[in-house]
């Protein structure tokens, strides 16, 4: 009995160290190493860099038109047009002091994205970008706490008044992007701050996205302008043709808002409609890409898979009988893109503000739900049935932030396209010097195929890597220490290291059943 309960308490002092240890992972920049190796020569197997065309790949902007308060009244008085000289002129005498206290005031845990900031991103991303032929922005460009700053501004300001100043701020945002690139094609999707209620909040069919929805198709192609406004005006995604010399390729924005878990109307209601149209929606996008012998990317704000962060405070629970937070309401996003993973050649996502990659793989389990079987099929029903519905994993890319209130670096990435197969054939991520935009040199942090010797981030390499991962639950070799090193750009956590085989799990088990039978062998 003694024993039973000496190991009962080693069992929940151990679990609390983890739960620990899980929250500070990602808020641990006091913690932060310096340093960087050398990197490693191009594998020898990259593809040439003349044989490709670039990209720019972006997310979580999370601008701040609030860092000077003094200047937001004019702001919201005046065009869009002239916020960039109100936001450009000298700060006012109390900004940093007025600021601090409007931040306190909303709870914020740091500082997002001021004008200097975005205004030094911008033309890093003008310095480092050759020939682009597209950009895309995974979603989040207002700040944290928008409403709460608003409100706390304009006490006596109408619902119409907020859903105004957020949509120019929206405008601002996509205009820079026009301005800086003056006829590329910017793709963008919407986080989930982009809202004119409220974090993780917004309607259907509403004003708010047929306006914003305005705003990011006005450089589309003719032929294509009707139908993404259309579709945007209804729940903020569309698809659209990537532009040559990409060749039958097409890029599907989702607004993953409504799949949230989080997810409310602006009146504060449940309603899963809308995830269920949009699901729709990709479904017959998808089916029409495998017809047409389309490759396809996805792009979309908020991952699915587990929830690290949120599930750190379950992990006491998780290995007897608990269950994992997930990032979405249903793992429904995760099995449409496994179904079409012949179709689907890239996934993008961000949200974690972190440098990651993922793979959705392809498993038994999975179709064999799909098929409506409640047993696990025989193996020549699953051969059958996979012959049927022809599939592979699906490569995942999550991008880092901008915005850097997590403590890292802000920091974007030039992809490097295969043209004749969409497949994403490098990339290099470009970090800051600082975390204020004044006076930073921007300088690349790492270069994917260097870092990792992979001709291209495939489903196949992706797999890979990770099983590599796997396979070193001390994080020992180059590549483990060089994804640690920039997962958190300028700011590398020693913490990630410590719990390195159960962050992996994340990186290949979307499930919560996948993830607990990874994280918790013992107890399956």
């Amino acid at each position: 009995m003694a024993g039973n309960l000496a190991a009962r308490f080693l069992r929940a002092f151990v679990m609390r160290q983890i739960t620990l240890a899980f929250l500070l992972l990602y808020v641990s920049a006091a913690l932060a190493q310096n340093g960087k190796p050398a990197a490693a020569a191009h594998s020898k197997h990259a593809p040439s860099v003349n044989a490709t065309v670039s990209a720019l790949l972006l997310s979580d902007i999370h601008f701040e038109p609030f860092w000077d308060p003094d200047k937001v009244p004019q702001l919201a008085a005046a065009p869009v047009s002239e916020w960039k000289a109100i936001l450009a002129a000298p700060p006012s005498h109390d900004q940093a002091q007025r600021f601090a206290a409007l931040q306190q005031s909303c709870h914020v845990r740091g500082a997002d994205t001021s004008f200097p900031l975005f205004d030094s991103s911008l033309k890093a991303m003008r310095s480092h970008s050759a020939s682009l032929r597209f950009a895309a922005v995974s979603g989040d460009l207002l700040s944290h706490e928008f409403s709460c700053k608003y409100k706390a501004l304009f006490s006596q300001s109408t619902a119409e008044d907020y859903r105004a100043f957020a949509e120019k701020t929206i405008d601002y945002v996509i205009d820079a992007f026009y301005g800086a690139f003056p006829g590329l094609p910017v793709y963008i999707a919407l986080g989930n701050n982009d809202s004119d209620c409220g974090d993780y909040q917004i309607d259907a069919n509403s004003e708010f996205l047929s306006r914003v929805g305005s705003e990011v198709t006005k450089n589309f192609p003719a032929a294509e302008q009707a139908g993404t406004r259309a579709s945007f005006s209804e729940g903020g995604y569309y698809g659209v043709s990537l532009p040559a010399p990409l060749r039958n390729a097409r890029l599907l924005v989702i607004n993953d808002i409504f799949m949230s878990k989080n997810y409310s109307t602006c009146t504060g209601k449940p309603d899963r409609r809308e995830s269920e149209a949009q699901l729709a929606w990709l479904h017959q996008q998808l089916a029409e890409a495998r017809v047409n012998k389309q490759r396809v990317w996805v792009m979309g704000h908020i991952p699915p898979g587990v929830d690290l962060y949120s599930s750190a405070k379950k992990m006491a629970t998780l290995c007897i009988g608990g269950d994992p937070s997930m990032f979405l309401s249903s793992e429904k996003l995760a099995d449409l893109l496994a179904e079409y993973g012949d179709v689907v050649q890239l996934a993008i996502f961000a949200h974690t503000h972190m440098d990651e990659l993922r793979i959705l793989k392809t498993g038994k389990n999975r179709y064999a739900a799909k098929a409506g079987v409640k047993e696990l099929m025989t193996v020549p029903d699953f051969d059958n049935y996979m012959a049927d519905n022809p599939a592979s994993d699906v490569a995942v890319k999550m991008l880092p932030s901008i915005s850097p209130i997590n403590g890292n670096k802000p920091s974007f990435t030039i992809a490097r396209i295969n043209p004749a197969t969409a497949a994403l054939a490098d990339y290099q991520v470009i970090a800051a010097s600082n975390s204020s935009g004044v006076d930073a040199a921007w300088t690349e942090e790492y270069d994917f195929a260097r870092s990792y010797h992979e001709a291209e981030f495939t489903s196949a390499t992706v797999t890979q890597i990770v099983d590599r991962f796997a396979a070193d639950p001390n994080a020992s070799s180059q590549a483990s220490q060089e994804y640690i090193r920039n997962f958190s750009a300028g700011n590398p956590s020693p913490l990630l290291r410590l719990f390195w085989p159960q962050y992996v799990c994340v990186l290949s088990h979307d499930s919560a059943q996948e993830f607990k039978a990874c994280v918790c062998p013992a107890a399956q």
